[in-house]
């Protein structure tokens, strides 16, 4: 296949939505500089793989990209990055199709980076305790998609102690509120009607990191100052947190999401496990009862409100009992979705050294078993609204037409009849397919 004059640059995104947002950012960069995007399994001068380091799963999927790159074009420059590329540096330098080696910090200079590459390999890989600003990568080019992701908070110091996030990804700090504004209003200049604010730690938004702490360094603001602001500033049709702790949901913001419909009526709110003691071998932030509260307040507050989560399954010395109590707690709670993950160990996590680690034709089974609560209880939740009016987000079409959206309660919805993408409309939902809601579009 011959190679066009103009580089090519092809990206694969693994993992979370600040993923997509940072993969986001660095499209933008290279656009900015000339590149044309391509699709990452054609023929691509330069490979981007955006990693993740979650589950083992991720870790294997990173690994299998970035082979498949060199396959693709030998002599591509290919560039890993992300969470993987940022805790496991040696094993990706062990792949032999790796040219550069990116952690979760200095995207910024990816471009530069690649057009300096002269064929030996490059590793720019921070230590975490050095993460300490967040980078605010300016979209110099805004992406042309339905929904915008804006990145606003990088790192975590809540240490669970299944999850590898923190050591990936450092401290807590923010992007400034004047800085956000700005990016913001580039996507509002560019016609998206929706933005996403996303974080790996979003409802610590403005807090300080330890280290800042000791310095004397105080809070300035808080997500509902932001949200607040981006309502007053900006004429987005919707404002959309990515995800956020139960107990983060302060009075403030919650009046926020009361108060004004420009507020996405949908919270995710990861759980991860239904029984008190799992919770505090988990160092989670709550036991079952003030989750329970949280929810009622809320759902309080905001009738109707979507409420999805995060749930593991075999967490090590996990009970018959206490994976009984998870599932009774999930059906009790109804969520409108559940996103499960089967616990996997990460090395330099507490947990992994725990004993009584759960065999994989267990983590297996008690997967299915909670996949039918969530299925049964999202169900429900899509049945309560057959025979409403909803308005959608046109955001894309499918290959027989299907036009394709979202409610501002995140119900996914297919829509029969003429629209157009990045449009408003409104829909009769008359029937249910499977995860979609299907209706007719209303002239």
């Amino acid at each position: 296949m011959e190679k066009k004059t103009r580089k090519i640059v092809g990206f694969h995104t693994l993992g979370c939505k600040v993923n997509q947002s940072e993969t986001e950012a660095m499209t933008a960069l290279f656009l900015h500089r000339g590149y044309e995007l391509g699709e990452f399994e054609q023929y691509c001068d330069v490979y981007v793989i955006n990693t993740c380091t979650v589950t083992h799963a991720g870790d294997r999927k990173s690994r299998q990209m970035i082979r498949r790159a060199k396959h693709i074009n030998p002599k591509a420059v290919v560039v890993v990055t992300g969470c993987y590329a940022q805790t496991s540096p040696e094993d990706v330098a062990a792949i032999e199709d790796v040219d550069i080696i990116l952690g979760t910090n200095k995207r910024h200079l990816i471009v530069d980076t690649v057009e300096r590459f002269d064929g030996k390999r490059q590793q720019m890989v921070e230590q975490k305790d050095n993460l300490v600003d967040f980078e605010e990568i300016t979209m110099e080019r805004v992406i042309q998609k339905a929904r915008a992701y804006l990145k606003v908070q990088d790192g975590c110091e809540q240490f669970c102690t299944y999850c590898i996030i923190p050591y990936a990804r450092g401290p807590l700090r923010s992007r400034s509120m004047e800085n956000t504004l700005r990016e913001a209003k580039k996507l509002e200049q560019a016609g998206f009607r929706e933005i996403i604010l996303t974080g790996i730690h979003l409802g610590a938004y403005g807090k300080v990191s330890e280290q800042e702490k000791a310095k004397g360094a105080i809070q300035q603001h808080t997500l509902a100052d932001l949200c607040e602001m981006l309502l007053s500033e900006t004429s987005f049709d919707r404002i959309r947190l990515s995800s956020i702790e139960p107990t983060e949901v302060d009075d403030h913001l919650l009046r926020l999401f009361a108060e004004n419909r420009r507020m996405c009526r949908h919270l995710h709110l990861p759980l991860q496990a239904g029984d008190d003691t799992v919770l505090e071998r988990m160092h989670r932030p709550y036991n079952t009862e003030q989750y329970r509260q949280e929810i009622a307040r809320i759902r309080t507050a905001v009738p109707g409100i979507a409420l999805s989560t995060d749930l593991m399954v075999g967490f090590p010395g996990e009970t018959e009992e206490q994976f009984a109590n998870s599932l009774s707690f999930c059906d009790e709670i109804a969520f409108s979705s559940m996103h499960l993950f089967k616990y996997s160990p990460r090395e330099g996590t507490p947990a992994a050294t725990y004993p009584d680690q759960i065999s994989n034709e267990e983590k297996e089974a008690r997967s299915k078993r909670m996949q039918a609560v969530a299925e049964k209880n999202m169900l429900r939740y899509m049945e309560r609204h057959l025979g409403q009016q909803v308005e959608v987000l046109v955001e894309e079409q499918t290959a027989d037409g299907t036009w394709l959206g979202h409610t501002d309660n995140y119900l996914h919805v297919a829509i029969e009849g003429p629209c157009q993408k990045n449009r408003m409309v409104q829909v009769q939902l008359d029937k249910i397919d499977g995860k979609l809601l299907k209706g007719k579009f209303i002239d």
